[in-house]
């Protein structure tokens, strides 16, 4: 994920040593996001959030964006319409 956004132009920050925050910090186009990223791959069950980052998620005041992929953090960055985003993701 994060090889991938660097060569489409963003900044990456590994974040992901913070203990229950969240794992990158990115910026593109003057604007700054945070991402989790859990494995795709793995059972839903293995793709929850742990406890702590939960916590931290719902204390966070500003936006946290869970991803499996590359394509969806950029698709978020970029502005892709929720409902095309959904679309791509049960083809």
């Amino acid at each position: 994920v994060v090889n991938e956004l660097r060569s489409k132009g963003a900044t990456v920050l590994n974040t992901h040593q913070l203990k229950n925050a969240f794992d990158i910090l990115v910026g593109y186009a003057g604007r700054n996001w945070a991402f989790e990223i859990k494995d795709g791959n793995k059972p839903p069950s293995a793709r929850k959030l742990t406890k702590g980052e939960q916590a931290f998620h719902d204390s966070w005041k500003g936006q946290i964006h869970t991803i499996h992929t590359a394509q969806e953090a950029w698709d978020i960055m970029t502005n892709k319409p929720f409902q095309e985003r959904i679309n791509l993701e049960r083809k």
